[in-house]
């Protein structure tokens, strides 16, 4: 994939990088990465990853390598719904 030169630092994107291939089946097996970018320097790629819907993962600030990079795009904010009380 081309990468762009420059990434607005605080824009949402997803980053799907490849990981491998399965010992098993013989496929290509991804991982996606959905967060706010943090950095870029057209080599690696800087972003606090969102926390997952369900809370079962916290935010975490990863570093993915430019070379690993499948695909880069960007993706809206999640809603804010409001609180619910009971």
């Amino acid at each position: 994939m081309i990468l762009p030169k420059h990434i607005p630092t605080g824009a949402r994107i997803v980053v799907r990088t490849l990981i491998g291939v399965d010992e098993h089946d013989g496929r290509e097996k991804y991982r996606d990465y959905v967060g706010h970018v943090t950095g870029w320097d057209g080599r690696t790629l800087t972003m606090l990853r969102d926390e997952s819907a369900n809370g079962r993962r916290k935010a975490e600030i990863v570093s993915v390598d430019a070379a690993s990079i499948v695909r880069l795009k960007p993706v809206p904010e999640r809603p804010q719904f409001p609180v619910r009380r009971a």
